[in-house]
């Protein structure tokens, strides 16, 4: 299983929380690239909640990780 961020970004609208058959549900009717769908299959299935992608992929990077001032715009 690997992730970058044009993958996970595809799952940033998902319902969350959710649980892994649901993520895969929403990748699918959403048209997430196959990618996504094969990460989440991958997914231990015991039955956990989700609470966003940060418990998928820790590495996630967040709003604080880019180097943008909005204050400039």
């Amino acid at each position: 299983m690997y992730w970058t961020l044009e993958l996970a970004s595809k799952l940033e609208d998902a319902p969350w929380p959710a649980t892994k058959e649901e993520l895969i549900d929403y990748a699918m009717r959403s048209g997430a690239p196959l990618e996504v769908i094969e990460n989440l299959q991958e997914l231990e299935d015991d039955g956990e909640i989700y609470e966003s992608i940060e418990d998928i992929w820790p590495d996630y990077p967040s709003k604080e990780d880019f180097l943008f001032n909005e204050d400039e715009y």
